[in-house]
C-alpha cells in the first residue's frame, strides 16, 4: 500500500486485470472442461444475456459519470472529484459491480458456467486489493465528505460481504 493514500490508492489496476483473467480463466476452464451449458434452458441462457447487458449500462453509466464529474477512471490514480451522484447514489463501486454482473452474466448468458463462481472470487479479489484501498484513498483525500458519503452508500447494493456503512 502507498504510504500516502492522497497521492494514489493503487500503482496497478488491479480491477480490470482481475476482471480479465478472470474471463481468461473462465473460457480457458470451458474449453478444457464444460460444466455442461447443454442443460441451461433458454430463459436462463435470456436471463443471463439480461443481466450482462445491465452490467455493461451500469459501467457506462459510472464511467459517465465520473467523466462528467472530470475525475480519473482508471482505479490506481488520485480521484480528483468524489462522485456522489447518478450510479454513486445507489453504490459506491457501480463499476465493479457493473463488471461482476457482466461476469455473472456471460456465465449464463453464453452457458460458461465457471464464470458464475469466477465472479465472486473476482468481486472478493477487488475488494480485498482495491477497493479497501481505494477507500483509504479517498478518506484521505476527502475526509468528512468521504464519511457521510460512505455512510449512506452501500459499498455493493446493500447485500453480500460488504454492506451500507462499513468501510
Amino acid at each position: 500500500m502507498p504510504e500516502d493514500f492522497r497521492a494514489r490508492p493503487n500503482v496497478l489496476p488491479w480491477p480490470p486485470v482481475i476482471f480479465a483473467a478472470a474471463w481468461i480463466l473462465g473460457f480457458a476452464l470451458e474449453s478444457i472442461a464444460p460444466l455442461g451449458e447443454e442443460s441451461l434452458p433458454a430463459w436462463a441462457l435470456t436471463i443471463g444475456r439480461l443481466i450482462a447487458a445491465t452490467g455493461i449500462a451500469l459501467d457506462l453509466w459510472a464511467m459517465a459519470a465520473m467523466t462528467a464529474a472530470r475525475t480519473n477512471i482508471m482505479p490506481n490514480r488520485s480521484a480528483r472529484r468524489l462522485v456522489t451522484s447518478g450510479p454513486f447514489s445507489l453504490s459506491r463501486n457501480p463499476i465493479y459491480l457493473g463488471n461482476t454482473l457482466v461476469t455473472l452474466g456471460i456465465g449464463l448468458g453464453l452457458g460458461a458456467l465457471w464464470f458464475i463462481p469466477l465472479a465472486g472470487v473476482a468481486a472478493v479479489l477487488v475488494e480485498r486489493l482495491a477497493i479497501r484501498r481505494e477507500e483509504a484513498h479517498l478518506a484521505a483525500k476527502f475526509g468528512a465528505d468521504w464519511t457521510a458519503y460512505a455512510a449512506a452508500t452501500p459499498r455493493w447494493l446493500g447485500f453480500g460481504f460488504s454492506t451500507r456503512g462499513r468501510t
